[in-house]
């Protein structure tokens, strides 16, 4: 049987108002926490900017107060878009420190690395800083989050994979061969360096489990097996890999997470060649890969609700529903409709899928204005 685990990742946690990212549902997520530690499980992972900046101080109340320290595991992440100099690596981890109640991470990471970010950390020189960091024992295990093709992260790990132990990768059946993600060939290169790989965005923040019903009925005729157990365990059955991160928001999806990895079971060849079908015939369907991690939206100057319009694009070139012009129309009323784009292209930068977000916002105008 494989080791691998199933973790918390504190990303996509319940709210209380779907559209206050910082009103986390406080009620639920205990019980979610208090849930996944009864099954034995231990990893926990944030960043600095999760839920406007708040998911930090709710594992903080969740867990961290509540739990022995040795009990538990927390990752957490150096904004990379917030270092203008050396000085402010140190600076963000101990606001980072503070916010969760630890004196010392799990496993520390550099948020976001692709050809821009990588730059503002090397200027800033956040690979010296996370060493020093643990050297001091500030964290046990250092690393980056990718989200970069391949050539990059072959370049990161031959400069620094002396110092990395730890990538988080993100890495689904949907994206294995996918040229823009290319998570097969990162992780045949964290295979080469001996780097653990953590596992991010398994389910593509959802992707895998809301599919087409002609696609989902692929899947129940091969197995009665579920969409989110099926993606789940093609990541965690993946050379390097030792824990899968699930952003839960809610108890039942933590149950249903956590049941798969009780006794977990790699995928077989035949089930591989089907997901690779599979991925096939989803991205027929799906016309905008967006994984719905919100980075973009914090940066649109004209407040832009980029990934909830990508949604509501993708339902309708599915399904046709009325309804989606209507959610369109009040959405655009509230915040700005994708009209309201300038094409300054800040977006791109953080975007993790690499989507050229001007032009598709474009698509959407078409479609919806």
């Amino acid at each position: 049987m494989k080791d691998v685990i199933l973790g918390f990742g504190a990303m996509r946690l319940p709210q209380t108002d779907e559209n206050n990212p910082a009103s986390i549902d406080m009620e639920e997520f205990t019980k979610m926490v208090d849930y996944y530690m009864d099954q034995g499980f231990d990893y926990f992972d944030t960043s600095y900017a999760y839920h406007a900046e708040m998911s930090e101080d709710a594992l903080k109340k969740v867990l961290v107060e509540r739990y022995p320290r040795k009990s538990f595991r927390i990752a957490d992440k150096i904004p990379t878009w917030l270092l203008a100099k050396e000085e402010d690596n140190e600076r963000l981890l101990d606001i980072m420190l503070e916010r969760l109640g630890v004196d010392y991470l799990d496993v520390l990471l550099i948020h976001n690395i692709n050809r821009v970010f990588m730059e503002l950390a090397e200027s800033a020189k956040s690979f010296e800083f996370i060493k020093k960091a643990k050297d001091e024992g500030k964290a046990l295990k250092i690393g980056i989050s990718f989200h970069d093709k391949a050539d990059l992260l072959e370049e990161v790990l031959e400069k620094y994979g002396d110092i990395i132990d730890i990538v988080q990768l993100q890495l689904n059946y949907l994206d294995w061969n996918d040229q823009r993600i290319q998570s097969n060939k990162c992780n045949k290169l964290c295979s080469k360096y001996g780097v653990e790989v953590i596992v991010m965005e398994p389910i593509k923040g959802g992707t895998l489990v809301n599919v087409a019903d002609c696609v989902k009925q692929q899947f129940d005729d091969y197995s009665d097996t579920s969409m989110a157990e099926w993606a789940l365990r093609f990541a965690g059955s993946q050379k390097n890999v030792s824990v899968v991160l699930s952003g839960m928001g809610s108890l039942d999806q933590m149950k249903e997470n956590c049941e798969t990895f009780k006794d977990f079971e790699e995928i077989t060849r035949d089930e591989h060649r089907f997901l690779m079908k599979m991925a096939h015939e989803i991205k027929k369907t799906t016309a905008i890969d967006c994984s719905f991690c919100n980075y973009c939206v914090k940066e649109c100057e004209a407040n832009i609700p980029i990934p909830d319009y990508f949604n509501l694009y993708n339902s309708e070139k599915i399904y046709s529903l009325e309804s989606n012009h209507a959610l369109y129309g009040t959405t655009s009323i509230t915040y700005a409709p994708s009209s309201a784009c300038t094409e300054c292209g800040t977006c791109v930068d953080y975007c993790t899928q690499q989507l050229d977000i001007p032009k598709l916002l474009k698509d959407v105008v078409d479609l919806f204005e």
